[in-house]
C-alpha cells in the first residue's frame, strides 16, 4: 500500500543521527533473532523508505556503533510458536546471544483455535532459556494487521481480537520476565493502511522502519543511564 510520505519526512521514523544517539556505548555484541516470518523479513517495498526490513536493520544499527558485532537471522516463515521454540532455540542458544529478539505467534493467532496460554507457554520457554544463557531479550507486540485492506471484512473483527490477545498476552509475559518490550499494536499509525502489504499477513517497508525506530528507543531506555 502507498505513503505519502518517505522515511526522511516520516514524523515516526528515526531523524539523522538519532540511532547513533540512542545507541551510544551499546555493550551488545552478538544479536540472534527468532521467529517466523516477520523475524525472517517479508515486508512489502514501498518508495523512499529502506529496503532493509526489521531485524536486519536492527543488527545494522547496532554495528554501526559496534563494528564487531555478530549477527544471526533463525527466522523462517510459516512457523507457529512451538515450532519456533523446536526448530530455532538450540541453534540460538549455540550462538552465544548476549542479545536476542523473539517474535512469533502471530501465524497462532491468525487461527480462530488459537490459544493464547499454550503460545505464552512456548514464549515463556524460548525468553528464559535465553535469559538463563545471559541474553537481554526483545519481545513485541506487533502491529495489528487486521486494519490491512486486504483483509477480507467478513474476517477483520475476529483477527483484531485475536491479534490484540496476543499482544496483551506477550505483554504481560514481557513485564512477568523482565524482557525488553516493543509495544506497537497501539501506536499512533497502526491504523494507516500504508504500514501494510498486499497480502493481508505482513507488513511494508513502511512499518519495518517504524518498528526499527521503536525497539531502538527501547533498546536506549534500557541503556540509561550509561
Amino acid at each position: 500500500m502507498g505513503s505519502t510520505l518517505t522515511e526522511a519526512t516520516d514524523p515516526w521514523c528515526l531523524r539523522p543521527g538519532e540511532s547513533a544517539a540512542l545507541l551510544r556505548g551499546h555493550p551488545w555484541r552478538r544479536f540472534v533473532v527468532l521467529g517466523d516470518s516477520v523475524a525472517e523479513g517479508l515486508c512489502e517495498p514501498v518508495d523512499g523508505y529502506s529496503d532493509l526490513q526489521w531485524a536486519d536493520r536492527i543488527a545494522a544499527e547496532l554495528r554501526a556503533v559496534q563494528p564487531g558485532l555478530a549477527y544471526r537471522n533463525l527466522g523462517r516463515r510459516g512457523l507457529r510458536a512451538h515450532e519456533v521454540r523446536a526448530a530455532q532455540l538450540a541453534s540460538a542458544l549455540a550462538f552465544g546471544p548476549d542479545l536476542a529478539l523473539v517474535v512469533c505467534g502471530g501465524n497462532d493467532a491468525f487461527r480462530p483455535g488459537y490459544d493464547p496460554d499454550a503460545v505464552d507457554a512456548e514464549l515463556s520457554v524460548m525468553i528464559t532459556a535465553l535469559q538463563d544463557a545471559g541474553a537481554s531479550v526483545i519481545t513485541v507486540g506487533m502491529f495489528d494487521v487486521s486494519h490491512s485492506p486486504a483483509v477480507p471484512e467478513a474476517l477483520r473483527a475476529g483477527l483484531r481480537e485475536r491479534m490484540r490477545q496476543l499482544s496483551t498476552h506477550t505483554g504481560r509475559l514481557a513485564e512477568r520476565l523482565g524482557t525488553l518490550h516493543v509495544h506497537l499494536t497501539d501506536h499512533p499509525a497502526v491504523a494507516d493502511p500504508s504500514l501494510y502489504s498486499g497480502d493481508g499477513r505482513h507488513g511494508s517497508a513502511r512499518s519495518d522502519a517504524i518498528a526499527t525506530a521503536e525497539t531502538l528507543r527501547v533498546l536506549a531506555a534500557h541503556l540509561t543511564p550509561r
